[in-house]
């Protein structure tokens, strides 16, 4: 069995993903790591280039500003680098996922344990969303409570945008992956760095989703949907993760929330009455 992993990456330094922490995070169980670095403003291939492994294989893209739908780049981004896998699981990591490496081992196991099983054609994760600081995070059905990371190199599959996979059984039919759910969390970061870079990913990016720049304010979230954070961080970010000792992260009081987030809210309802999940899930659940 042979373990590929891969990622995709653009402007890492200056919007402030940690990128870095997030390739270290797995590194030791996989056998091989694809970075296809996109042509940036920073330092970010010199950066990957510094890391000592010979696991890691880089590959330079240059992104089309001319696909400008949905994030149908993001797909093609992922797809250049997954197709550069040559492993028989291929685990997709985003550059603000990081896993906890208490859960190294676990992950490894369950590699082993459905390679075998057609039944399991991909593997999903849980997720923490960390949210404001590193003490608080969001626990609502707006946000995916888990998904779909490692699939099968055997499935034909591919990336309609960055986000998940479909399928492909017949040509213009597609469907989403039978997946395995472990009881492991990814954990992820994009939502606790500044707003400054946020503000500046929105400039950059939401051209390939065919908007325009918005602006990032932390403050404006529904508090009902913020819960503490009890749990340790990865040890591959504590240099990363700035000393923290304030507790959650406070919301505006006075904000109102808009009619998606009151969606939201009585789902969210409904969920605890009734011991429902209504999440958006890319993935059939085994």
């Amino acid at each position: 069995m042979k373990i590929s992993a891969f990622t995709f990456i653009k402007n890492g330094q200056i919007l402030g993903y940690p990128f870095i922490q997030s390739i270290k995070s797995i590194l030791p169980i996989v056998d091989e790591f694809i970075v296809n670095v996109g042509k940036s403003q920073d330092d970010t291939l010199k950066v990957i280039k510094s890391l000592k492994s010979k696991k890691i294989k880089i590959v330079e893209s240059e992104w089309n500003n001319n696909m400008t739908y949905k994030g149908y780049v993001y797909g093609q981004q992922k797809m250049i680098s997954q197709f550069s896998c040559t492993g028989d699981w291929l685990f997709y990591i985003e550059g603000d996922e990081v896993y906890h490496n208490k859960d190294l081992d676990e992950i490894l196991a369950a590699l082993k344990k459905y390679h075998q099983d057609s039944n399991v054609e991909a593997l999903a994760f849980k997720f923490i969303h960390f949210y404001g600081n590193k003490n608080t995070y969001l626990d609502s059905p707006g946000w995916y409570r888990s998904e779909a990371r490692v699939i099968k190199s055997s499935v034909r599959s591919y990336a309609p945008d960055g986000l998940f996979w479909l399928v492909l059984e017949k040509n213009k039919v597609g469907r989403y992956p039978k997946a395995k759910l472990l009881d492991i969390n990814c954990y992820h970061y994009g939502w606790i760095r500044t707003e400054n870079q946020m503000n500046l990913k929105s400039q950059k990016v939401q051209k390939y989703w065919g908007g325009s720049p918005h602006s990032i304010n932390y403050k404006k979230m529904d508090k009902k949907i913020l819960r503490l954070f009890h749990g340790t961080h990865p040890e591959v970010l504590s240099d990363w993760l700035k000393e923290d000792n304030t507790g959650m992260f406070e919301v505006d009081k006075d904000y109102h929330i808009t009619s998606k987030q009151r969606k939201h809210r009585i789902m969210l309802f409904f969920e605890k009455l009734f011991g429902l999940e209504l999440s958006k899930k890319h993935y059939k659940k085994v």
